[in-house]
């Protein structure tokens, strides 16, 4: 049995160069409130997980940004996520379970989930693994349903992204594509145009922090953000953005998550991209189509106040 036991109120696993800056102001929000974190990079992955396997170390809350893309993490998140179901005073917390993240990761699932709630989609062809189903014939209502150009992506492998082609045209668009990545799912959807708000394009990105929502302006063209203020979502009658994204939230049940939500010329609100269960929070200051730092700011002490106030499991996150 293990003699004195490092407890740690969040432990933040990283491995991304650029949270470098977001990860600093965790630190720092943290020691104002008096949080204890542990932060593990790829230098202490070994020696933590370690510690954790031989209950020399014990974590609160674990905020994993790292065992998605580096397997040396995926020991550590796998046996906090086994005591997380455990139940008992000793079990740790996530940020966003692996388990619920690797549901929301799947846009194919997603888009079916969101048509089960009633939430507006774009008009959508799910298609099955090239490797499966190499022939497939678009139906012609189909393609025209989807109009010109049409949007291609794979269901798993988008991060940033990635294989995401905007300006399809043709079904021989679709079956190269689908090449790109043979083992996964794809998705063939309509392009969404967006009105304008003044000089504004009417695309959202909306980030969903434990039961808060922080809306921001995103341009799908540029990339750039800019915080929607209390006038705006007044003025636009934009208040469905907040309803939309506590649905998806119900759906992935994820505690931190971002969404984008586009509304059309007839003021539709489309869910046009589902659910980015790790969101870059790279900051504005330093990254042109960064996060504006006030809102890193936001979710930071969000994250903060939750750990902090911490009382019991079932307050914050339901099984």
């Amino acid at each position: 049995m293990p003699g004195h036991i490092n407890t740690y109120d969040l432990a933040v696993a990283w491995t991304w160069p650029p949270d470098e800056s977001f990860v600093g102001l965790l630190i720092r929000a943290a020691e104002e409130a008096g949080v204890r974190v542990l932060v593990v990079d790829r230098s202490a992955v070994n020696a933590v997980t370690e510690d954790l396997l031989a209950g020399r170390t014990r974590v609160l809350w674990f905020f994993d940004r790292a065992s998605d893309e580096d397997e040396s993490f995926l020991s550590m998140s796998r046996f906090l996520a086994g005591r997380s179901t455990g139940g008992g005073h000793d079990a740790t917390l996530f940020i966003n379970h692996p388990d619920r993240v690797h549901h929301a990761a799947d846009k194919a699932t997603m888009h079916l989930e969101f048509l089960a709630k009633g939430l507006r989609v774009p008009f959508t062809r799910i298609l099955p693994p090239y490797a499966e189903h190499r022939d497939l014939n678009i139906d012609p209502a189909d393609l025209e349903a989807l109009g010109c150009p049409f949007i291609i992506k794979p269901a798993n492998t988008t991060g940033g992204g990635i294989g995401v082609v905007m300006g399809a045209m043709t079904p021989g668009d679709i079956l190269t594509h689908r090449r790109s990545h043979p083992h996964d799912k794809y998705l063939v959807q309509e392009t969404i145009r967006p009105a304008y708000f003044s000089e504004n394009r009417g695309w959202f990105r909306v980030f969903h922090v434990f039961d808060e929502e922080i809306l921001c302006w995103w341009d799908d063209q540029t990339h750039v953000y800019e915080e929607v203020t209390g006038d705006e979502e007044r003025w636009f009658a934009l208040d469905e953005l907040r309803v939309m994204t506590r649905s998806i939230a119900g759906i992935c049940r994820l505690n931190f998550f971002s969404t984008e939500i586009a509304v059309t010329a007839s003021g539709t609100f489309v869910a046009v991209d589902y659910v980015n269960e790790t969101c870059d929070m790279r900051l504005q200051s330093r990254h042109p189509d960064g996060v504006p730092d006030a809102v890193v700011g936001r979710i930071v002490r969000r994250f903060i106040s939750v750990v902090a106030g911490f009382q019991s499991h079932s307050s914050v996150q339901k099984s």
